[in-house]
């Protein structure tokens, strides 16, 4: 903005605005809004700090910050930099409040973060914001530990809410902020546990990066190392790993040229291509989880944006590869799910390319750090980045998916470099435009020409010759206004409108004689506009083709069908606004032409009205709005004489079916006047006429069209509207020595010199307006009036139309209405602030109008039956000219249009001239629609009562049109819904005897409300609820009520469910501290007192007998009820506990969540001490980072000599119970439990306990009722889908947590009982009371623990014996959940027990496997802190790893993985004291010796139990070798570093068993060494692992076995595919692959040189391997090997004797050139042409030579055909001879 217009604003407003909405000072009105806007802040700003001061919450702060971000719709950020930090701070410590309300945080937090939005007008130095409440805040919600008891009620969209407030919050934390956050999350990063997640997306969320240059060694500095680290050593994609992507994407980002990232390119771009996971090789499995957990493409794409450019272009390098490598997938005929990935990138990319460039060189400098010199995009840069897109771009043109993403990627490359991204689509589209066979095609090229159509037309220095082109393609465009095609006529309307939009058609062939000046595009355009004029009649030639084909049959003419089909509407919207864009654009000359044709063909014929009439009348529209006065003149008198000619005779007016002509005429002149009003006054006299005399038709289809006309009339001299939307102001009626129209193709609107023509009424006109309402509606309002009192007969179709023209008067001069005057409704809520409303002034003063009294007497008769009144209420209280819905459609089509043609290189609205118009016209309607904050008055509350009953109405018609009324006023006016409620509730009542079933309904309806209004059943407000709730319920016992019906049936439902999804926790007391009370003493009742009320209302209601489903909804609502912060009254607590034992399921499961969560209630808060660590461990802290097993974190580790045995080591014993805590790092202060002494005294007496503990302790000490409730627990719910209940499990942890060991000697028969017993319901049932046991005994006195495991020890015993397939999952899920987070030395009983001998074959295989299962659950949950476990039992295990039975082997392999896990290989980490895998290996290899040596095919031996003797060690070795798979197998998905030199040992061997084909008949054995295969193959390798791998490799292509030689090959596919960039950065590697395949090429096994052509041509297609000459030249010798002649052979033999060597090696040339040849499937390089005519030698060799000679060639034809057109241009002629004899030769088809 210029500088002397910021001056000018300051003056005005008394200070600087922060960036207020430029669109206000465009408005006709703008003067006045300077001083409005003042208003309206001063009042925010004083009644905020009012409400702040009196502290109360709500209503007083609510409404005023709801004020500020309405405010902030209307202006902007039009206040000063000092209001703008305290505004921002003022909120910060709301949203920060401790127990605030969650409703109202995230109220509060959205304006927040509107607030702080744009970053660039506040600086660091502004506003400095602590972090450390936020983290507070996501903690105690995010990770609430009382939400899944249902103790708290958040809304889903919350965590999205939380997290965008802190990254809008990010740049502001201080810079100490970085260290801080590091010591409070490093302790959590152990990866082995669920923390290690929250950790990294705790980093990822706060983890500042913006702070300035010389801050770096306090910002990411201090742990970019450390993280990269991390991350380059994880090789298993883990589910944090994406967040440390996110992490890294934002930091280059926010510091491109501060971080040196080249080390890691490589690397980044291997991950990148494996997240897409795109398919390679034939047999590849898909681990699940790299599908699950990969990259999210937009921080993909932010991050390789970033490193592009700087002095190294490594980044540019790599990225050409990556799109060479995947630009084969982009191809239409390649389809899958990975292709949506595909798509997102090649969209994004370009986007995100063009974002960084304009940050680099267009956008005002900020505060932000700005990119140095010396890393910004070089021209050479954006060059190399556009080519290496362009090939998969064009390719992504004809794709699947549609072409949209093409299309953007096209539109932001374009940007940059049009001259090398436009000329390569126009080549597709010309041909496109020319096929008649493949639509699609034009579908998709038209829509890549919109999104380059700036570009084009604009030309500019790059591309000059761009806009030559326009003219050609409109032309060619127009064949595609097909009738026949729907979505050809779309894309062609959509096409022609965009370029006309940028071109002003004007014919400026005469300035060739008369300038001199002109450059050669120049005078090429000039003459090529000469044809404008052509284009635009043949353009409606066209289109009146379309009509005739579109004109309603004869036979739909009879049926009536009042509606346009959806297609039809669509066509017609697409004609009027291409057609009225055309017109808009034209020069006064052309327009006159187009006119007089648009006249003769509207005037010549006849439309009926319904499609074609339509499509017709709005052309003649258009022409009338672009040009008024010269249109108005040929149509009003046209149409007048003939509507008159007709209705002459009198009887016309009174028949049922009008006279096509009449209507036809009528229906032209009701679309023709809707222009600018003082266009329209010359005519009134004859419109006035034709009004009178059509009003009063009695056709309906004549009044209604006549009804239009007035509303037409109405608006155009009431509203404020812009006049005209041509691409440049003032039009084009001339060029002139000064203008030349074509230098204005494709420029920008000026936002400055906008230059609107708005039509503002003038007196004329409104008076005007004001005769016409005297006229028509005062007649008509006075004979309702009669009609309501009974002094008038008239039929219902007179009353219809009565209000039709009442309505339709509304509707047009809606916006000369008063607004509704009235009393305020007082006492609805009690406030100490003042909650008045703001008036917005929308360009009108209004006087005294007489209107209104009448239409507000009519509302008083009784009109209960007709459906048009609910609008016309709907009008009298929101209409002021415009529509919601029409305003929200606009809006999205702005925002559409804005895409396709924005310019985001440059920024700063750049927007075309009509665009702006709009953007403008859409801020006044915004102005006209803020409603929200109404006073609630007198007249609106009778209005609303009418509503009500119009809601509640016997016509289900009339009662949705009314509720949808009536719930868009609920939301206007302020506190109007306390107001209705008991209205509503009237309805319910059970006394009542007169209401219908259909007013039931309708009541039931408004409670519910629609998807998007407020629901009444369930506001934030206790007042309310106290009132809905029980009257819901209450609603059982009405008359009304029947559930045979099943839609109130699913109304109750709905409603349950509602309520249910829709319920917050509300908060109790809005109001603060105790003397404020005092000192006003009107000040609300804190609400605690009127939810215990409520709940006691509820809990009377439940217990009066009543239909089950209000008991099911009562339970229901008194469940939502539990909170936190205050614990349930008595009563409530003995209807649950009671509950627990009700004859109905869904009861009962409600029961026990809800008596859990009041357990949670009771619980008395235990002391924490914080201990020290060094002194635990009596050594030092170790210096700089280590993770992993230290010295000083012995202490926390299982050791069998050292566990607590008796009660003085249990109580000196720290126990510290969560696991990670002390891996990493230790925390700062370590919190531990504070001895028993200090505790809340454990095992009360009844009389110590309250009254609601008293409840709980008597039922359950009662047998009877344990008894009955562990029937209840114990009996299946359904068959076979049970599983292990978390609900149940809490309520007897809670139980035993708090009553101790009270209820042990009740339960324990029944849990003896259970336990023998082997059905799956009783065992679940049991092992839920186990594990809550041993979870709630954590602060028993060791006494009692011992006791406790003394009676568990036998019971466990006794499970683990009579386990079965169905209920093995449970136990183990029992176990696990009761060892999590417990520390192993409290539960070392349970571990003993467990390590007694889990395969001792007792039971048979199945229960050993059971109990290795059960034992892993409860091992794997103690991570890193029992080496000594895992070793003992990896000693009991290895002499049974040769198991017979094949679930115990994959139990077992499941197992080493777990005793494995911790042997990880990632920074900083010591090496670890648990099992090792190195070691392991080194002993399982010498146990497989023995098939490691022979070379016969290792056999899948079965062997018999009954076998007697020692079976021999080969049997042994392929026993072992079969576990050891199912824990290679096992270990690919879970670990997190792959032991790729361990496993290399075991390669050779399974490269020996692994078969060929893909056949599922295989044995176990190889079809596990297969996929073992497989999922190493997509490994991911460190750089320094690749030689290893690549010596075994080669090792095996020299074995004797072709299948190992084979597999090989597939292997070396998929590894390097995976591993690409990484291989690619080490030339070495890449050579011996090389060599490694064409020294296969040579094999002598058929199958495997033909898999070596594959591979090969994969890898030249991939472009890992390039074609050179020393390749070309080495495969055309080994062709020239000569073959011994044929008449050697002995005549007799049929053995063929070629001496194989040759042949081997001829074929293994030819092969090499097929591959070369295949490796190209879509595109002929140079090189192609003559190896195609080296290999048409060898066509007729001896087979195997011949066969893939023919094959090469079937092939190369098949993938060049679609486009063999332009792959003909690479041939010489000689070469198409010959080339075209081979491909329909008779050998071809041979």
């Amino acid at each position: 903005m210029s500088r002397n217009m910021k001056q000018v604003a300051s003056d005005t407003l008394g200070f600087v605005p922060q960036k207020d909405i430029v669109y206000n000072k465009l408005l006709p009105y703008a003067d006045k809004l300077d001083s409005e806007s003042n208003d309206i802040l001063a009042k925010i700003k004083g009644n905020l700090s009012r409400a702040v001061q009196l502290r109360e919450l709500w209503p007083g702060v609510l409404f005023w910050t709801r004020r500020l971000s309405t405010y902030m719709r209307l202006y902007g950020r039009k206040f000063s930099k000092e209001d703008h930090v305290l505004f921002i701070k003022l909120l910060y410590e709301l949203v920060t409040i401790p127990k605030l309300e969650i409703s109202m945080m995230q109220g509060l937090a959205r304006l927040l973060i509107n607030l702080l939005k744009k970053r660039e007008l506040l600086s660091r130095e502004d506003l400095e914001l602590p972090w450390r409440p936020l983290y507070e805040l996501q903690e105690r919600i995010l990770y609430s530990k009382t939400e899944h008891l249902g103790l708290n009620w958040f809304p889903n969209s919350v965590e999205n809410v939380l997290k965008t407030l802190v990254k809008s919050c990010r740049p502001y934390f201080p810079e100490s902020a970085t260290q801080e956050m590091l010591e409070e999350w490093r302790p959590l990063l152990c990866p082995f546990d669920v923390t290690m997640q929250r950790a990294i997306s705790y980093f990822d969320l706060f983890l500042p990066t913006t702070l300035p240059p010389h801050l770096h060694h306090k910002g990411f500095k201090l742990w970019f190392d450390e993280l990269t680290g991390l991350w380059a050593s994880v090789q298993n994609l883990p589910s944090w790993e994406v967040h440390l992507v996110n992490l890294f994407a934002r930091l280059a980002n926010d510091n491109i040229g501060y971080i040196n990232w080249d080390p890691y390119i490589p690397k980044i771009f291997t991950r990148i291509l494996r997240s897409l996971n795109l398919p390679v090789g034939s047999s590849q499995m898909l681990v699940q989880r790299y599908a699950a957990n990969a990259y999210d493409i937009s921080h993909v794409v932010l991050w390789v944006s970033s490193l592009l450019g700087g002095p190294s272009q490594q980044a540019q390098a790599q990225l050409s590869g990556l799109f060479n490598s995947i630009t084969s997938f982009f191809h239409p005929s390649n389809h899958g799910r990975w292709l949506m990935k595909l798509m997102k990138l090649l969209q994004r990319l370009p986007a995100a390319v063009v974002r960084r460039l304009h940050r680099e060189r267009y956008r005002k400098p900020t505060w932000l750090t700005p990119v140095p010199e010396s890393h910004k995009l070089t021209e050479q840069n954006i060059t190399d980045f556009v080519q290496s897109m362009m090939q998969p771009v064009l390719l992504a043109m004809f794709s699947k998916t549609g072409s949209l993403d093409a299309a953007q990627a096209l539109q932001n490359l374009a940007l940059m470099r049009p001259e090398l991204v436009i000329p390569p689509v126009l080549e597709k589209t010309y041909p496109a435009m020319e096929t008649l066979t493949e639509p699609h095609q034009l579908t998709a090229t038209l829509s890549c020409m919109i999104g380059v159509a700036r570009s084009l037309v604009s030309g500019g220095q790059r591309f000059p010759e761009g806009p030559t082109h326009m003219l050609p393609l409109l032309v060619r465009a127009l064949p595609g206004v097909d009738p026949n095609d729907f979505s050809k006529c779309m894309i062609t309307f959509q096409f022609i409108a965009t370029f006309v939009t940028l071109v002003p058609l004007v014919d400026c062939s005469s300035a060739l004689h008369e300038r001199t000046d002109l450059t050669e595009v120049e005078r090429k355009l000039c003459s090529a506009s000469a044809e404008f004029e052509d284009f635009v009649l043949q353009f409606m030639d066209r289109c009146f083709a379309l009509i005739d084909s579109s004109t309603l049959e004869q036979t739909r003419e009879e049926t009536e069908t009042e509606k346009m089909t959806h297609l039809e509407s669509l066509v017609e919207l697409g004609l009027s606004s291409t057609f009225s864009t055309i017109l808009t654009q034209c020069s006064l000359e052309i327009f006159k032409v187009a006119l007089k044709k648009v006249f003769n063909f509207a005037t010549t014929n006849i439309f009926e009205t319904r499609v074609a009439g339509r499509m017709v009348a709005d052309m003649c529209r258009a022409a009338s709005k672009c040009n008024p006065v010269e249109a108005l003149k040929r149509f009003v008198p046209h149409c007048c004489n003939a509507i008159n000619q007709i209705a002459v005779n009198e009887e016309v007016l009174n028949e049922e079916e009008l006279d096509k002509e009449l209507l036809w005429n009528l229906q032209l002149l009701s679309e023709v006047t809707r222009v600018d009003g003082d266009k329209v006054l010359p005519y009134r006299t004859q419109l006035v006429q034709i009004l009178q005399l059509t009003l009063r038709l009695k056709c309906k289809q004549g009044y209604t069209l006549a009804c239009n006309m007035l509303h037409h009339i109405l608006r155009s001299t009431a509203l404020i509207y812009p006049t005209e939307y041509c691409s440049m102001p003032g039009g084009f009626h001339q060029h002139s020595r000064d203008r030349l129209p074509i230098k204005d193709w494709g420029r920008p609107g000026d936002l400055w010199n906008l230059d609107i023509q708005w039509h503002v009424p003038c007196v004329e006109e409104t008076s005007f307006a004001f005769y016409i309402l005297d006229l028509i509606l005062q007649p008509e309002l006075q004979r309702l009036q009669r009609f309501s009192q009974g002094e008038l007969e008239m039929s219902r179709e007179d009353v219809l139309q009565s209000l039709a023209i009442v309505q339709h008067c509304l509707l047009g001069a809606g916006s000369l209405m008063p607004p509704l005057k009235g009393e305020p409704v007082s006492e609805l809520v009690q406030s100490m602030v003042n909650l008045e409303e703001t008036h917005l002034y929308i360009g009108r003063e209004y006087g005294k109008d007489r209107e209104h009294e009448t239409i507000a007497m009519l509302l008083y008769s009784d009109f209960s039956y007709i459906c048009v009144f609910a609008q016309i209420i709907s009008d009298l209280l929101h209409f002021k000219g415009s529509h919601k819905h029409e305003f929200d459609s606009r809006w999205k089509r702005f925002n559409l249009v804005k895409k396709s043609m924005e310019n985001r290189l440059h920024g700063r609205k750049q927007h075309i001239r009509a665009l702006l118009i709009d953007r403008v016209m859409l801020q006044h309607e915004l102005r006209k629609l803020t409603m929200e904050g109404c006073q609630y008055r007198s007249v609106h509350q009778d209005l609303m009562k009418d509503l009500l009953r119009l809601s509640t109405s016997t016509y289900s018609q009339v009662r949705s049109r009314a509720q949808g009324v009536f719930f868009t006023a609920l939301g206007t006016y302020n506190f109007c819904c306390r107001d209705l409620i008991p209205h509503v509730l009237e309805f319910l009542k059970p006394n009542r005897r007169d209401v219908t079933q259909q007013q039931f309904k309708g009541a039931l309806y408004c409670l519910l409300g629609n998807h998007s209004g407020v629901c009444l059943a369930n506001l934030h407000d206790w007042d309310c609820i106290t009132l809905t709730w029980p009257a819901i319920v209450h609603s059982g016992l009405s008359s009304a009520m029947s559930l045979e019906k099943p839609s109130i049936v699913r109304l109750f439902d709905d409603l349950a469910d509602k309520i249910h999804r829709q319920y917050e926790t509300i908060g109790i007391d809005f109001s603060v501290s105790v003397q404020e009370r005092e000192r006003d003493h009107n000040s609300p009742v804190p609400c605690s007192t009127l939810s215990i009320g409520g709940l006691r209302a509820l809990t009377q209601l439940v217990a009066l007998p009543r239909p089950w489903k209000f008991e099911h909804i009562a339970i229901g609502f008194l469940s939502l009820l539990l909170r936190d912060d205050l614990p349930l009254p008595a009563p409530a607590v003995l209807f649950f506990v009671k509950s627990l034992n009700h004859d109905s399921l869904l009861v009962r499961k409600v029961a026990i969540s809800a008596v859990a969560g009041i357990m949670k209630q009771l619980k008395r808060p235990h002391k924490k001490v914080p201990v020290n660590p060094l002194e635990l461990c009596g050594g030092k802290l170790p210096s700089g980072l280590a993770a992993g097993d230290r010295p000083d974190n012995q202490w926390l580790q299982y050791h069998s000599d050292s566990l607590p045995q008796t009660q003085q080591d249990w109580e000196s014993c720290v126990f510290v119970e969560k696991t990670h805590w002390g891996y990493y790092s230790w925390p700062r202060k370590l919190m531990s439990y504070a001895p028993p002494e200090e505790q809340p005294k454990q095992n009360l007496t009844r009389e110590e306990m309250n009254e609601r503990e008293q409840i709980i302790f008597d039922h359950f000490s009662d047998p009877v009722f344990i008894a009955q409730l562990i029937e209840f627990l114990s009996l299946e719910d359904r068959k076979g889908k049970d599983k292990f209940s978390p609900r149940r499990f809490c309520l007897f942890k809670g139980l035993f947590r708090n009553f101790s060991d009270a209820f042990v000697p009740v339960l324990r028969p029944h849990m003896q009982r259970l336990v023998a017993d082997s059905h799956e319901s009783k065992q679940r049932c049991v092992a839920e009371i186990i594990s809550g046991l041993i979870r709630g005994c954590k602060h028993w006195s060791y006494v009692k623990v011992e006791g406790l495991w003394e009676v568990l020890c036998p019971l466990l015993r006794t499970a683990l014996t009579n386990i079965t397939i169905e209920t093995y999952a449970d136990w183990g899920t029992c176990i696990a959940t009761a060892c999590e987070s417990r520390d192993p030395r409290k539960l070392h009983w349970l571990f003993e027990m467990l390590m007694e001998s889990p395969v001792n074959g007792e039971g048979g295989s199945f229960v050993d496997a059971c109990r290795l299962y059960v034992l892993q659950g409860g091992l794997a949950q103690q991570e890193w802190r029992v080496p000594e476990l895992l070793h003992r039992l990896l000693q009991y295990l290895e002499p049974k790893l040769t198991q017979v039975y094949k679930n115990v082997r994959e139990r077992i392999g499941s197992v080493l993985t777990y005793i494995f896990m911790i042997d990880v290989n990632l920074p900083y980490t010591q090496p670890t004291s648990s099992p090792r895998i190195a070691d392991f290996t080194r002993r399982v290899v010498a146990r497989l010796k023995p098939l490691m040596e022979g070379d016969e095919e290792i056999q899948n031996h079965v062997m018999e139990e009954n076998e007697v003797g020692e079976p021999d060690e080969r049997t042994q070795a392929i026993k072992l070798l079969k576990t050891v798979l199912k824990w290679l197998i096992a270990s690919a998905g879970r670990s997190f570093s792959t032991a790729v030199p361990e496993q290399l040992q075991l390669l050779p061997l399974l490269f020996k068993i692994a078969p060929v084909e893909n056949d599922d008949s295989y044995d176990e054995l190889k079809r596990d060494a297969k996929t073992c295969l497989s999922l190493m193959s997509q490994g991911l390798l460190y750089a320094e692992q690749i030689p290893l791998v690549l010596r075994v490799l080669q090792g095996i292509a020299g074995s004797s076995s072709w299948h190992a030689r084979y597999t090989v090959l597939t292997y070396l596919q998929i590894m390097v595919f995976y591993n690409l960039f990484t291989f690619m950065s080490d030339q070495g590697s890449v050579d011996q692959v090389r060599a490694l395949v064409v020294s296969l090429l040579e094999d002598e096994q058929l199958e495997v040189r033909e898999m070596a052509a594959t591979t090969l041509s994969g890898f030249l297609q991939c472009n890992f391997l390039s074609m050179d000459a020393p390749m070309q030249a080495h495969f055309e010798a080994l062709c020239l090997t000569s073959l011994p002649k044929k008449k050697t052979r002995a005549l007799g033999s049929a053995v063929d004797t070629v001496p194989s060597a040759d042949l081997m090696r001829r074929h293994a040339g030819v092969l090499g050139l097929s591959a070369c040849i295949l490796s190209s499937p879509y595109d002929v390089p140079t090189w192609m042409p003559q190896l195609l005519m080296d290999l048409s030698a060898h066509l007729n060799d001896t087979q195997p030579i011949e066969m893939t000679v023919k094959k090469t060639l079937s092939n190369f034809r098949r993938t060049h055909h679609d486009n063999w057109q332009e792959h003909k241009q690479q041939f010489t002629d000689d070469q198409l001879v010959v080339l075209t004899d081979l491909l329909v030769s008779p050998c071809y088809y041979a």
